[in-house]
């Protein structure tokens, strides 16, 4: 089974094919045969292009067109031509599946696309601006390029539609449970791609474990999981709640807001581009939104780029203490994202928290850049993982499901 996985981005579109044997699901994730990339450049009408293959055939060129549909139909198109070309037509794709952020309270899980999915996920525009209308044109350029092919959406707010209501509604007036909002969270295909191959790496069964997994990106969110459903989470009804992020500035006193609204002649526009691009690392350093960049400039001897790693850290265990009391207990603590699986600094900050309850890391493994691997010390209470997320082939494993069905 020929599987086509889209991922979109606000500045960029990704693909991924996958052939997945028709009989058996593969525990472990397969090598995709392609992968494709389209960026958006600030230039209308341009974008760059970035092909490669399981064979290490490699394309990079900038493409012009009217929109971005048609750099996707493009960026499609190298499937089946030229040196990138691992399928003989399009028509072999078998199911293409997207990663939707919000699937607001309609959806829970995957899904195949109809027009009432497609209308739903536009009618969440407001709550997933950067991304829904992004997952949006996807669906169409496939419908475009590949016809009536089966199309599924996987939501990144799936996983946690298992939050109890204690955790999930806000202590506003009732109405605002009445109007849809409440904590939806965010990063659950990675989080659910996360606990299920830490039961495989302990060997334990996932329903008897207590884990919290911490996607550390530009984005960043932690989930307590309990017996496989999680039960508590960071992000809430945006992905601005929570952690400090990047460029976002994670959970803050609404009271400044209403502050800055009244004192401060703030528009909405001007506040949500504040809290979304010019805060977290990128605010407090005035540096960057990228952690080895604020690294450097601290070794350079910038204060508030280390104000703004000590504040990181400061949020980062609480939320970790956060997720623990809703736990009552840890098997595993999971770091995964671009932070958490290629900086030893950050996972070693926050474990130092936790020495009294008995966790500790192995240094040296810390350093050895671990993939899949227990970092914990041997006489640790608690284990330690890094893992690669793959949400690509956990979409393409919900692809595979839905057509088994």
């Amino acid at each position: 089974m020929k599987i086509l996985v889209l991922n979109a981005g606000s500045s960029s579109q990704k693909g991924y094919v996958y052939d997945i044997p028709d009989e058996t699901l593969p525990n472990q994730a397969l090598q995709p045969l392609w992968e494709g990339k389209v960026n958006w450049t600030e230039d209308q009408g341009v974008a760059e292009i970035e092909v490669k293959t399981g064979t290490g055939e490699v394309l990079r060129e900038s493409i012009y067109g009217d929109s971005r549909q048609a750099h996707v139909a493009y960026m499609l198109y190298t499937l089946s031509h030229g040196a990138t070309k691992v399928v003989g037509n399009l028509s072999e794709i078998d199911v293409v599946g997207h990663r939707v952020v919000h699937g607001g309270q309609s959806y829970r899980d995957s899904v195949v696309i109809t027009e009432d999915v497609k209308k739903e996920i536009g009618c969440l525009y407001t709550l997933a601006p950067a991304h829904n209308p992004a997952a949006l044109d996807g669906i169409e350029a496939i419908e475009e390029s590949l016809g009536n092919v089966t199309q599924v959406a996987v939501f990144d707010t799936g996983f946690h539609s298992t939050l109890p209501d204690a955790a999930a509604i806000y202590p506003g007036p009732y109405e605002w449970v009445e109007q849809g909002i409440r904590r939806y969270g965010f990063h659950g295909i990675s989080h659910q791609y996360c606990a299920s191959r830490a039961a495989q790496i302990l060997g334990r069964d996932l329903t008897s474990l207590r884990l919290i997994t911490c996607h550390l990106g530009n984005g960043c969110s932690l989930a307590a999981i309990k017996n496989g459903r999680s039960i508590d989470t960071t992000m809430g009804f945006t992905p601005l709640d929570g952690l400090m992020m990047g460029s976002r500035c994670g959970s803050i006193d609404p009271g400044i807001l209403i502050y800055l609204l009244r004192q401060s002649d703030y528009s909405v526009e001007r506040l949500d581009y504040v809290l979304n691009k010019a805060s977290g690392l990128r605010g407090i350093s005035g540096v960057s939104s990228d952690l080895p960049q604020v690294m450097e400039a601290i070794a350079q001897g910038n204060d508030r780029a280390q104000l703004a790693w000590d504040i990181y850290i400061h949020h980062l265990r609480a939320g970790i203490g956060a997720m623990l009391a809703s736990l009552g207990g840890l098997d595993a603590l999971v770091f995964t994202a671009g932070v958490g699986e290629n900086s030893s600094e950050i996972r070693q900050a926050a474990c130092d928290a936790w020495e009294f309850l008995g966790l500790k890391i192995d240094l040296e493994k810390n350093q050895q850049q671990p993939i899949d691997i227990d970092i914990a010390a041997s006489d640790s209470t608690v284990r330690v993982l890094v893992i690669h997320t793959q949400e690509n082939w956990a979409i393409a494993q919900q692809c595979w499901q839905i057509l088994q069905k």
